[in-house]
């Protein structure tokens, strides 16, 4: 597939993926991904899946919430969808892409849930991962950003590192780093933890 220029710069005004409250003090970051918005052609964003142009809005809006809002000090991170929270980078997309935007991509991703834990770190935001579904990959890889992690209890909500017999991927955005380092999981559980 072709690789096309992909344009950095959003505002509120053009999300199709994530959309932003406020009430004082605490701000609501929904995700609510347009399957049929994928920043380029040959998928669908099913299952809350995100590819580049999803991360372009996080990124934009975790930079709005810092820098824009200096009444907000916490970040409920959710998602609008029921019964799914976030299933990760979407799997067709990789399929289609090259080897050059699939680790700028993750690189990117990874900056962008760096940007959660500098935030929380040296801005005095605390962010909470309101897990209410299936998260898993990618996206259990963003409520690990997150200072907490809240399952809600309704049978459905779960979560899971990408599924490396299944797909043959590792996590690519932080994943194993954030079970050990952050969440102090020792590495050989890790490991079969994420096998």
């Amino acid at each position: 597939m072709t690789q096309t220029a992909v344009e950095y710069r959003t505002d509120p005004s053009q999300y199709r993926h994530i959309k932003l409250s406020f009430d004082g003090a605490v701000a609501r970051l929904s995700i609510d991904i347009d399957e049929n918005a994928g920043l380029r052609p040959g998928y669908k964003l099913k299952l809350n899946s995100y590819d580049l142009g999803v991360d372009i809005e996080l990124h934009d809006a975790l930079q709005r919430i810092r820098f824009e809002h200096p009444e907000v000090k916490t970040v409920v991170v959710t998602s609008a969808k029921d019964k799914v929270f976030c299933s990760g980078a979407n799997i067709f997309m990789l399929g289609v892409s090259s080897h050059g935007w699939k680790v700028n991509f993750c690189k990117f991703t990874n900056e962008t849930r760096n940007g959660i834990e500098d935030s929380s770190k040296h801005s005095g935001l605390k962010f909470i991962a309101a897990v209410n579904g299936a998260c898993a990959g990618g996206g259990y890889e963003l409520a690990l950003a997150c200072d907490e992690i809240i399952l809600v209890d309704d049978r459905n909500s779960s979560v899971s590192l990408p599924e490396v017999p299944l797909l043959g991927v590792l996590p690519g955005t932080g994943g194993l780093t954030r079970v050990t380092d952050k969440r102090h999981v020792r590495h050989d559980l890790a490991d079969i933890f994420c096998t």
